[in-house]
């Protein structure tokens, strides 16, 4: 029979290894009919030590080793759905703060706070939920994926409660900033890696969808909190967003199942990974794609009123800017898949700066506004759909929680000065965002330069394994377990510079 992908392939290889396994245990024992099968090799293998039966009739039976291969579907799609469920009331409420941000500089709400105090609140609430992740790393292997998740839901729910009472500046850093900050990491760590194992070739379809779950989320928070600020208020508008999460999170935190014990023990934090080149690759695009992502996410509302438009307006930029994520996330996972995961997240990563350049820069009206809102965000979020296969396609299924670990904590820097440093461009340049606007375009744009290089990079690792196991580049599953060996050693691989240039799939 043909095979059709290397995965089939290397369960062929295996069979032909069993068979071989078979005969020699035959000839051991005498004609006795024994069973072998060893798979070692093949990627998902679990770490069981290997049982053996009783003795049957004088005869050593051994039995087989168990085998993990992703679903690929089934409980998958409903843990897709949970993810995204999750996504929503984190990452898609935390969008909202746009609006809140809007609100608090156009109101005299807490009285002396200064306008790059309240930016700092919202590059807080993101930078905490990375600071917090190693400790949610640490926790899901102490205490497992479900008491991870309700814990998060736990400190989010505390903290728009205590925002809902806040009456100075600091209660708001404390509960909208620190204290969701950590529920939405609990949340966010503890639920990031589950699509990546219950899939293979659907991977970055199903990371996709979960991603666009935070910008479905931040569609709907986005127009409901400023509805609520105006007809409720805006303590009453936290405690209403509040309830809303806590029954949403906990519904999803129960759905959720991991796969940790049949991918096998990993490290939460591996300071190794600083010595690979290819992962400092990977930090330089997160970095410089965070730093145009929050100026972009947070902006855009505020932007709104200063060429002019209502704060209603406002919102519905806002509101559009995450519609076009929640439409643009799966798609970009979908041909991910089918075009490369690095392929795809180097090309919409530009093409986002590219759209900064040359239509946000010119949006003096309510529709080019809303018109670069929604293509726009379609590829905004690129880093944020693509950071669990990307990662998992450069640093494999073992070292994928502490490279993720370690990626959460550089981008602290770049999530919490962000909006603080466009604000305070927007200040310099005597209130226009000129300056911003330019800022986010290259950020977006160096991140791209930085991920093709990793490309390259990953194009001649693939040419060396390719030439190690006697097969061609399109024969090898870019996460496979399988690794160079002696054979490899004379083997030249193709010019950097020219691998920039070659098409891949990668």
């Amino acid at each position: 029979m043909a095979t059709n992908s290397p995965q089939q392939g290397g369960q062929e290889e295996g069979l032909e290894l069993a068979t071989s396994e078979k005969s020699r245990s035959e000839e051991d024992l005498g004609g006795s009919a024994s069973k072998l099968e060893d798979r070692s090799n093949e990627p998902g293998l679990m770490d069981d030590s290997e049982q053996r039966a009783p003795v049957q009739g004088g005869v050593p039976v051994v039995e087989e080793k168990k085998v993990d291969v992703p679903p690929n579907g089934g409980y998958g799609w409903v843990c897709v759905a949970a993810v995204a469920t999750i996504n929503a009331h984190t990452w898609g409420l935390n969008s909202a703060y746009a609006v809140f941000l809007a609100h608090y500089l156009a109101n005299d709400v807490f009285a002396g706070a200064t306008p790059l105090q309240y930016a700092f609140i919202g590059g807080l609430s993101i930078s905490q939920a990375l600071v917090v992740s190693p400790i949610a790393t640490f926790a899901t292997r102490i205490f497992g994926t479900r008491t991870t998740l309700l814990i998060g839901v736990v400190l989010e729910t505390v903290s728009f409660i205590g925002a809902s009472f806040a009456t100075d500046i600091w209660h708001l850093f404390l509960s909208q900033g620190i204290c969701f900050g950590w529920g939405m990491g609990f949340l966010f760590v503890g639920s990031v890696g589950i699509a990546a194992q219950w899939f293979s070739t659907r991977r970055s379809l199903a990371n996709g969808c979960c991603a666009a779950g935070s910008g479905l989320g931040g569609l709907i928070y986005s127009l409901s909190a400023q509805a609520m600020i105006r007809d409720i208020g805006l303590s009453w508008a936290f405690r209403t967003l509040a309830v809303i999460a806590f029954f949403a999170n906990t519904i999803a935190a129960l759905l959720i199942r991991d796969r940790n014990k049949q991918v096998g023990s990993q490290l939460s934090f591996d300071y190794r990974l600083f010595k690979k080149v290819e992962f400092l690759g990977l930090l330089t695009f997160a970095f410089l794609s965070l730093l145009g992502y929050v100026v972009l996410l947070f902006s855009l509302p505020n932007y709104a009123r200063t060429i002019g438009l209502s704060a209603e307006q406002g919102s519905i930029i806002g509101a559009v800017l995450n519609l076009g994520q929640a439409i643009g996330r799966p798609p970009i996972g979908y041909f991910s898949d089918s075009v490369g995961r690095l392929n795809m997240a180097g090309s919409m990563t530009f093409l986002n700066g590219l759209f900064c350049l040359v239509i946000w820069m010119f949006a003096k009206s309510f529709g080019v506004l809303v018109f670069f809102s929604l293509i726009g965000g379609m590829v905004a979020g690129t880093f944020w759909a693509t950071v669990a296969p990307v990662t998992t396609e450069i640093m494999g299924l073992i070292d994928l929680p502490s490279a993720l670990s370690i990626t959460w904590l550089v981008l602290v820097l770049p999530t919490t000065f962000s909006e603080a440093i466009g604000l305070e461009i927007v200040a310099y340049n005597g209130g226009t965002y000129t300056g911003a606007i330019l800022f986010t375009g290259w950020m977006y744009i160096g991140a791209a330069v930085f991920l093709w290089l990793v490309r390259a990079w990953k194009i001649g690792e693939m040419e060396a394994r390719a030439a190690a196991a006697g097969k061609s580049e399109s024969e090898i599953e870019p996460v496979a377990a399988e690794t160079a060996d002696g054979s490899a050693t004379s083997f030249q691989k193709s010019p950097f510079v020219k691998r920039m240039f070659k098409w891949e799939k990668v």
